[in-house]
């Protein structure tokens, strides 16, 4: 059975799956990125784990993979094929495409930022499956985003597209560590959501989670705390869909795991923001934790068909 290596590597740990044509996840296993032990470490563990995954493939489905996908944090050269830096993971200007095709004795491979990828599995299969234009924001630690456009994620002209996190909405207010004051994410990721419930209830075990709950519960001070971070987002997100008109809005991440807590408000105040502009559909994403796999496999079986093409071509 022809398949594709799909790679999604996290600053802890990470995601594997050999994938069918069709998208369907053939074999999936998961393994720690061992940071700790430095960045030539994660290569090698990276390196490795594609290895087993290839050779777990001839063993199963009787031949090679046809292609591999990796998706990785931090900033990426995808055209060359670079990860060009991760503060978490300690690398710098990793040639990480030709060295997994060294290991996977020849075997085209894609590679791909985290977030985007992640945005093209929802956009294409998930979530936003049959729009031909749409924004996908994860709400993680941070605050990212990926545009979808025409079935493809835009990554700019020097890969920073999408970085919707670093809009200022409170200008002014709170240091970020990219420089600026007031970012989006610092008033509301889930990272940001925790800090300022941990503060609010005098817990500093507290978290977005507990939050959420608080909010459901109707504890006021958890409404005060939950109320300011939809607003900083609303405003966020009002800026971005001003920019980029997209059909549908997909919202991902560990605070969109609070459902409804979280979109009821949510639509509401994009809705009280709009003017001119047509209001997004405002979705959940559909995927979890596999939308990066699934996408670094889109990304493979894409290349394939570039491939294809082109030695049709010649």
């Amino acid at each position: 059975m022809r398949h594709v290596i799909a790679l999604d590597v996290g600053g802890t740990g990470m995601k594997a799956a050999l994938v069918g044509a069709g998208g369907e996840l053939l074999y999936q296993a998961r393994r720690a990125t061992g940071r700790e032990r430095g960045p030539d470490a994660v290569v090698e563990s990276i390196l490795g784990f594609a290895a087993d995954l290839r050779a777990h493939g001839e063993r199963h489905f009787g031949r090679s993979a046809a292609a591999a996908g990796v998706a990785v944090p931090g900033i990426v050269d995808a055209e060359r094929g670079v990860a060009a830096y991760s503060a978490n993971l300690g690398w710098r200007d990793v040639p990480l495409r030709d060295l997994l095709g060294r290991r996977l004795d020849g075997a085209p491979v894609a590679l791909g930022h985290d977030v985007r990828t992640g945005g093209l599995a929802e956009g294409r299969i998930g979530a936003g499956k049959g729009a031909d234009r749409f924004l996908f924001v994860p709400l993680g630690t941070g605050i990212a985003g990926a545009i979808g456009i025409g079935g493809g994620v835009e990554a700019g002209a020097h890969g920073f597209a999408g970085e919707i996190g670093h809009i200022v909405v409170r200008p002014g207010g709170t240091p970020c560590p990219c420089g600026q004051r007031g970012c989006l994410e610092r008033y509301a990721s889930a990272s940001a959501v925790s800090q300022a419930w941990a503060a609010a209830c005098d817990d500093p075990e507290a978290d977005a989670a507990d939050c959420a709950r608080a909010v459901a519960a109707g504890d006021p001070n958890a409404v005060r705390v939950w109320r300011e971070a939809v607003d900083a987002l609303a405003d966020g997100l009002v800026t971005a869909l001003t920019l980029l008109d997209p059909r549908t809005l997909i919202i991902g991440g560990g605070l969109a795991e609070a459902g409804e807590t979280l979109f009821t408000p949510l639509r509401d105040a994009v809705r009280r923001r709009v003017t001119f502009q047509k209001l997004p559909s405002i979705v959940p994403a559909a995927l979890g934790d596999t939308a990066g796999c699934l996408g670094a496999g889109l990304l493979a079986w894409d290349l394939l068909v570039t491939t294809d093409r082109s030695e049709v071509s010649a």
